[in-house]
């Protein structure tokens, strides 16, 4: 990647907000991202639900720092609390349904319970919100499946040029 982007990585987590456990997917995320050339600003830890993620994601994609990637992780499954996608769709204008897709059919070669997943990825203004697993194992795989991809969006999106070769056809 040439350009350097600003990422944020959101844990959402009930226990880890409490102080109950340690956040070990945040940490492990924010290393693929700087393995990757992003400069990770900040690992904030919030409670679940709508509202406390919905602010994170706000505050994060809103700031001065110019933050182009907010990657989430947790709240993407089944549990009554588990509404970081719900959130997502709320603050983002633009929905990117390709990203939740691709990360579900690369975990399906390593668990069939990665169709439950509900991640989404969504876009608010200039910034990219991307929700991951809460295993920081199934966090990584994740992101791992589409950090190339990532990158490509995130050109666009800052009004970069596209590759004409890859665009035809």
């Amino acid at each position: 990647m040439a350009e350097q982007y600003r990422a944020v990585v959101v844990t959402v987590s009930d226990r880890c907000a409490a102080g109950e456990r340690e956040d070990a997917a945040g940490p492990a995320v924010a290393g693929l991202l700087r393995d990757n050339g992003y400069d990770v600003r900040a690992i904030e830890v919030v409670p679940d639900g709508i509202d406390s993620v919905a602010s994170a994601l706000i505050g994060a994609a809103d700031s001065a720092d110019d933050i182009a990637l907010v990657v989430t992780t947790g709240g993407t499954g089944f549990a009554p609390r588990d509404l970081t996608p719900e959130a997502t769709e709320q603050v983002c204008e633009r929905r990117c349904p390709g990203i939740g897709e691709a990360m579900r059919a690369a975990s399906a070669g390593i668990t069939d319970r990665a169709w439950l997943s509900r991640a989404t990825a969504g876009i608010r203004g200039r910034t990219l919100v991307v929700n991951l697993p809460g295993s920081p194992t199934a966090a990584v795989e994740n992101l791992a499946a589409v950090i190339g991809p990532i990158g490509h969006g995130l050109k666009m999106l800052r009004g970069g040029q596209a590759d004409c070769a890859r665009e035809q056809g």
